[in-house]
């Protein structure tokens, strides 16, 4: 996957909703290539040519071929599913706010950050980000979790 997680971040048995806290944060971080594009584009068949053709990019307000919105979100199922709350996760909701485009080439780091919690019902809510190697915030949004330990 050509992403870095920090190893230590990671817990295979998930965390249950009394290790989680609000503030807890953490991060993945991955430099987007054609071929995942491309991967991407041929797995869900969004072969829009925003995406896959260069010279049709070219004539677009991006002047570029730029990476499916989705495909960069999806590094917050990555977060989820690994880090917070891990193995055995449910995820319940995702919101996203698309604000700039992701280029080929980027590198994306995608970033929940626990805001609330209900621990009765065993969800927490984070802040979802990505931000490109520049710092600027592509995607803001929200997730919806349930730790089932």
């Amino acid at each position: 996957m050509n992403s870095m997680i920090d190893e230590n971040s990671l817990n295979m048995s998930g965390y249950s909703i009394n290790e989680i806290y609000i503030g807890m944060k953490k991060s993945v971080t991955k430099t987007i290539s054609e071929a995942d594009v491309y991967t991407y584009a041929g797995l869900i068949g969004d072969i829009n040519p925003v995406h896959v053709n260069a010279e049709y990019a070219k004539t677009t307000r991006f002047g570029e071929r730029i990476v499916h919105g989705m495909l960069t979100a999806s590094f917050f199922s990555t977060i989820v599913g690994m880090l917070i709350p891990g193995a055995d996760a449910i995820y319940l909701g995702q919101t996203c706010k698309f604000l700039l485009p992701v280029k080929f080439g980027d590198t994306i780091t995608a970033t929940g950050e626990v805001i609330s919690m209900r621990p009765e019902k065993k969800i927490a809510v984070m802040r979802t980000t990505v931000v490109n190697q520049r710092g600027e915030l592509v995607i803001d949004g929200e997730a919806t979790v349930m730790a089932t330990k």
